[in-house]
């Protein structure tokens, strides 16, 4: 899924911030701020009934895709390869996401979003030990180091995400403009917002 025009649309279908905007979501200019969780559109104001079992399912599918920004085809895929691991579906699900490289830019605190990581990535101004990495999902391994291109670094966005210093999860290790995957991510530190239970539900129906 590729997110186009107004990003906050998803959070107040959710009806919960999603962070797609970076800093803008932690201001007063949010609309779950200002509106709360009111869906987009005219009916957006229409007293909804409570939702089913499947209803609960596809909601939360729908927002890990928009989380991650995936496609149905990619969240498939990587839930048909989390279904062959020995660990937990819901869990091994999660821990592919986290490690796409365009997500580890994110966690890393090189820019204020993963929409933003992904420009980064599919710009080439990303390295992996090193060398140029365009693909967003590419899967990045403990020992990896990230760092950005030159040109990257002084994006403006990327200057104020760094200058601000947000919080790395115990996976990565960040020093300066550079950051090292130290191991595979634990659930508590990947994406706290999601129930994989029910997106395990969903598929396995």
């Amino acid at each position: 899924m590729r997110i186009s025009g107004s990003k906050c649309r998803y959070c107040r279908r959710e009806g919960i911030k999603l962070f797609l905007k970076g800093q803008r979501c932690f201001s007063a200019k949010c609309p779950i701020e200002r509106k709360g969780g009111v869906p987009p559109g005219v009916h957006g104001m229409r007293r909804r009934g409570k939702l089913s079992d499947y209803g609960v399912q596809l909601r939360e599918k729908q927002k890990i895709k928009r989380l991650y920004g995936l496609t149905e085809r990619q969240l498939k895929a990587y839930y048909k390869t989390a279904a062959k691991e020995r660990a937990a579906t819901g869990e091994a699900l999660l821990r592919q996401l986290e490690m796409r490289l365009d997500n580890a830019v994110f966690r890393a605190g090189f820019v204020p979003s993963r929409s933003v990581a992904r420009q980064l990535v599919n710009h080439g101004g990303v390295l992996v030990n090193g060398k140029k990495i365009d693909i967003v999902s590419y899967q990045v391994k403990p020992g990896d180091t990230i760092n950005l291109q030159s040109q990257a670094l002084n994006r403006g966005i990327v200057k104020e995400t760094l200058e601000a210093k947000p919080t790395v999860p115990g996976w990565l290790k960040k020093k300066a403009a550079v950051a090292k995957v130290e191991r595979p991510p634990q659930r508590e530190e990947m994406e706290t917002m999601i129930n994989e239970r029910l997106i395990v539900e969903f598929y396995s129906r």
